[in-house]
């Protein structure tokens, strides 16, 4: 049940950001042709916006997933399930190619600093928790990377001993592995500095007034 109620809030704010994010994109991809309402990308971005907003802000999830789901029990199940990913490098480095070696790489560099973070959290929630909260949706996307980067890390290996074995799917299995890789040199890279802000990122947020325009 802890388990559930950490990945709760990310699964909810980080898979609905990004689903925004490609609504976007669509609209982007289509030019002009994609903002009028006749192609109906621009109703497929107000359906994906609206996602961020229900059931709870993407901002309240984050409050909620560094206040009450790490700081509040001392960052038991989060370091849990950051140690299950770790279990994964020595697998990666058993196979071969340089798709593998790039998820390796950002796949570890991404759970050193999702590590170094939730330790920080535990460390400062209870004397400065506004300092905590300043950086919270950092941390959820953070976090949401690395479990994705994790996960497709897991399925390119199930994809690589496919092929491995003869399977008659070649294309879609090396399509997996490609998106892992994919994934991992485009989203998980960027892991380490979403750390720095969140870490250090507080004192310019802090230093507004509440009463500031």
């Amino acid at each position: 049940l802890a388990l559930v109620g950490l990945l709760t809030p990310i699964v909810k704010a980080w898979i609905s950001d990004n689903g925004i994010a490609a609504a976007s994109l669509n609209i982007q991809v289509h030019g002009g042709a994609g903002f009028i309402e006749e192609t109906g990308a621009a109703q497929l971005y107000r359906d994906s916006r609206i996602a961020a907003i229900y059931e709870g802000t993407n901002g309240i999830q984050a409050a909620d997933l560094v206040g009450r789901k790490v700081a509040r029990e001392n960052g038991a199940t989060a370091r849990a399930l950051i140690a299950e990913m770790t279990h994964l490098d020595e697998e990666l480095g058993r196979q071969e190619g340089p798709a593998f070696v790039a998820m390796r790489r950002h796949l570890g560099d991404g759970i050193v600093a999702l590590s170094g973070a939730t330790d920080w959290i535990v460390d400062i929630a209870p004397t400065d928790p506004e300092r905590v909260m300043a950086g919270a949706a950092h941390y959820l996307r953070m976090f949401g990377a690395v479990c994705g980067g994790w996960l497709m890390a897991k399925s390119a290996i199930i994809a690589a001993g496919k092929l491995a074995a003869g399977d008659s799917d070649k294309a879609f299995y090396e399509a997996k592995i490609a998106t892992a890789r994919f994934f991992a040199e485009q989203i998980l890279v960027d892991v380490p500095g979403d750390t720095a802000k969140f870490v250090a990122g507080a004192d310019p947020v802090l230093a507004f007034a509440d009463e500031a325009p």
